[in-house]
């Protein structure tokens, strides 16, 4: 039997999920300027030799940089705006070039549904909310599974940039479909209610493989609670009113692209892999930090309501994500390297300079890892060909 909803809960359904609201800042922004695990986590990061020889000292310098650093931020406006210059920064050392298609298509004051292809577990958001930044419009709100979350503080620090809470451990059918109705309803209200942009990657995790293929239990959710209301309600009516856009987003490297090949190297060859306890925010750090070449992304057109399911949806966001990702010389030279499909090779933009980078960075991969790592890049090529399987 489900509990009857406090009057605080009726007055603000989606608190436990929902961004921090600008009242809530202050109080979040003074809460981690103290707490003790950011602290460590920072000092560590950035003073490894002082935190481990005085590691008071060092977390009371943490603790004044921060408040120094958030000490106008009232708002989560003033808090993106702090992020728009370390995405600046981030761009200019760690990238070769960032390019934006697409955007220009869509109403400037409207809010969609962007559903995207999942590479980086925060960089892909960022690029979209940068691009949004770049071109004047409100940045979205980003759905996160709670997996990541593992710590109070980086709750916070997430949804003080606009980050909403996707369950994916409430325990027993009952409790996960009452979850997901609730995020629904969420969703619907965002974008309908208050205008609001959301981002969602196209399928649960990072596509590892480089395959990038949308899971229709992800369209199921979005539109659960609408349904709900109105049964005889056409899934394509419904996805027509969030206004769902594919977004594509390519990377000509991947930072995290050894990582990703030796986790699937361990389920190939022991059938399972045991991620580290602090192994999600490590690759967040490695994406940020890590080189990246050439960025593309890629806004594609709202979808229609001209669909019957859910599989259908999922199709067209495939069709439209693959459709818009660029295939940088990485992604041929992999294929190259492999020495299959050689009628899918494109090696007309091939400098000697891409070539020899992308040799460095091959030799730098474990042998019994290669495979795997190639396949990543490869893949994209064969996918947009048909040539992946199911």
């Amino acid at each position: 039997m489900t509990e009857p909803r406090t009057d605080e809960q009726q007055a603000d359904p989606w608190a436990e999920i929902r961004p921090y609201h600008d009242d809530e800042v202050a109080e979040v922004l003074a809460r981690l300027a103290h707490d003790p695990e950011l602290l460590d986590a920072l000092t560590r990061f950035r003073l490894p030799r002082l935190s481990r020889f005085m590691p008071r000292l060092s977390q009371t310098l943490a603790s004044i940089v921060i408040r120094r650093e958030v000490r106008d931020v009232t708002s989560v406006r003033d808090f993106q705006q702090r992020i728009a210059g370390y995405m600046e920064r981030m761009i200019r050392t760690t990238t070769d070039d960032f390019r934006v298609d697409g955007l220009e298509a869509l109403d400037h004051d409207t809010a969609y549904l962007f559903i995207g292809n999942h590479r980086d577990i925060s960089l892909d958001p960022a690029f979209v909310n940068y691009a949004l930044y770049l071109a004047g419009r409100d940045t979205v709100r980003i759905a996160i599974g709670d997996n990541l979350l593992k710590k109070p503080y980086v709750t916070d620090l997430m949804r003080l940039n606009k980050s909403f809470i996707v369950p994916r451990s409430a325990r027993g059918k009952r409790a996960m479909l009452a979850a997901y109705h609730n995020l629904s309803a969420y969703i619907h209200h965002s974008i309908l209610a208050d205008n609001h942009s959301i981002w969602m990657a196209q399928r649960e995790g990072r596509a590892k493989d480089g395959i990038d293929r949308t899971d229709p239990a992800i369209i199921k959710m979005m539109t659960m609670s609408r349904r709900s209301r109105d049964r005889d309600l056409p899934v394509g009516e419904a996805i027509r009113e969030l206004r769902l856009v594919p977004v594509s987003i390519s990377y000509e490297y991947d930072p995290c692209d050894v990582q990703k090949a030796r986790e699937l190297h361990a389920v190939h060859a022991c059938g399972n892999y045991e991620k580290g306890e602090f192994e999600d925010i490590m690759s967040i750090v490695a994406g940020i930090t890590g080189h990246k070449g050439r960025v593309h992304l890629r806004f594609g057109s709202p979808l229609p309501a001209d669909f019957d399911s859910a599989d259908e949806v999922a199709a067209e966001i495939d069709r439209q994500v693959l459709e818009g990702y660029h295939l940088f010389p990485s992604h041929y030279l992999a294929l190259e390297t492999l020495g299959d499909a050689p009628e899918l090779l494109d090696l007309s933009e091939v400098t000697d300079a891409d070539r020899a980078t992308f040799q460095a960075r091959l030799q730098q991969v474990p042998a019994e890892l290669r495979e795997w790592w190639l396949a990543q890049y490869a893949n994209p090529v064969r996918n947009r060909a048909g040539r992946v399987g199911d």
